[in-house]
């Protein structure tokens, strides 16, 4: 089920005595990837708490249409918006019974109304209220309206009837919601990004670094995400927000960089070595500023560690992806480093032209396997964040099938 990857899941929870098999619900979706709110109707609430649900899922449970703590937050137009699905699970027949009929008098029924994305139903009830012609016309006008109706399954329920009308299972719901979403090309895979600057103290008010503002690996980490990656963002000092559905962890200098990227190795399985990261550091910080004396001040500098070649030669190897920024001799440079390195792929780009430079929004890069290279034109970084995440994607997916036979 890796199509719930990075899937924004919006649970509906009705009244009824299968709510309790919602608390699984939510553990089986997260399991699988995907980031879950629930909202919760009145009737629910009876059979079981928001704090459980908010346990489970880690965000708030929201319950009510006109909450103030809740608008002026993430609002109930907000949350519709921000859905790549609405699962209703329990559906109660009371509340097929209003969706059909265009309600909106409730948080859950309103955002059923206000939504983009697509809506699951799995339905919940006695087997004679299941059955009965209105609930089944219910049902139809629901179906034909593009809703999908998960169940109900057949069988032994809590008030003794035996017969249609039991919720299915939790991860038979999670199966089929992850039917609804098309496969992406990094469904599943674990990423990891390193991005912008690094800084290296030479007392405690001065460091060395460079230009580097972190757009091209903050738009790296956009599209891997949006392509379905779990993506972890290890960056450098920038002035950039999180991308959403990204983990952000914040390093200063390269010793920091290189611990975050060695803490993932076993668990990652793309590595991408985008920041631009000092290859020296001052030998000694001053624990004092240092104050003007002289005409000039001398500083020794030593090696900060190679992440991308230490990613590169560990024991649990992820495909390993480098960039080289270069001034001159771009092309030359950079099959040095792809072959010194023993890198999978490297993203080559011209630093010294300033229209696709350091802080600029646009890119121009050639990448380089083994296998020979290719040129992206000039073009913004998120649209070649993209390019290059795609092809990225399939020359992984291509080394996977070579490795398996």
């Amino acid at each position: 089920m890796k199509q719930l990857s990075n899937r924004q899941i919006l649970l509906g929870i009705t009244g009824g005595i299968a709510a309790y098999k919602s608390a699984e619900l939510v553990r089986r979706l997260k399991d699988h990837g995907a980031d879950v709110r629930v909202v919760m109707t009145a009737a629910a609430m009876e059979f079981i708490t928001p704090l459980t649900l908010q346990a489970l899922s880690g965000n708030p449970v929201h319950t009510a249409l006109l909450d103030p703590e809740a608008e002026a937050g993430m609002g109930h137009i907000e949350l519709a918006r921000w859905a790549d699905l609405i699962l209703v699970a329990p559906a109660s027949a009371d509340f097929m019974a209003r969706l059909a009929s265009g309600r909106g008098d409730d948080l859950l029924t309103t955002l059923c109304l206000a939504t983009p994305a697509p809506i699951a139903l799995a339905p919940a009830m006695n087997q004679g209220m299941w059955r009965d012609p209105a609930t089944q016309a219910n049902a139809d006008t629901l179906r034909q309206r593009g809703v999908a109706l998960f169940g109900p399954a057949a069988g032994e329920q809590a008030c003794g009837d035996i017969g249609p009308g039991r919720m299915l299972e939790a991860e038979q719901l999670a199966e089929l919601a992850a039917g609804l979403f098309n496969s992406r090309a990094l469904d599943g895979i674990s990423l990891s990004i390193t991005a912008g600057p690094t800084r290296e103290a030479i007392d405690p008010v001065r460091y060395i670094s460079n230009h580097s503002s972190g757009k091209m690996g903050y738009a790296l980490a956009e599209a891997a995400a949006d392509a379905g990656a779990r993506v972890t963002l290890i960056s450098g000092p920038t002035q950039l927000p999180c991308p959403p559905r990204v983990t952000r962890v914040d390093v200063i200098s390269a010793d920091d960089m290189y611990q975050a990227s060695m803490a993932n190795m076993g668990s990652c399985d793309i590595f991408i070595a985008c920041a631009a990261v000092a290859d020296y550091r001052p030998a000694h910080i001053e624990e004092q500023k240092i104050k003007k004396q002289n005409t000039s001040m001398h500083i020794e500098l030593v090696r900060n560690p190679d992440i991308v070649s230490a990613v590169a030669s560990h024991a649990q190897r992820p495909f390993t992806v480098g960039f080289a920024a270069e001034t001159q001799d771009v092309i030359h440079y950079a099959k040095g480093k792809l072959e010194k390195k023993n890198l999978d792929m490297i993203i080559a780009n011209d630093v010294s032209d300033t229209r696709i430079g350091f802080n600029s929004d646009e890119n121009s890069v050639t990448i380089i396997d083994p296998s020979g290279q290719q040129k992206l034109e000039q073009m913004g970084k998120r649209q070649l964040a993209k390019q290059l995440i795609d092809l990225i994607a399939a020359r992984y997916a291509e080394q996977k099938r070579d490795h398996n036979g």
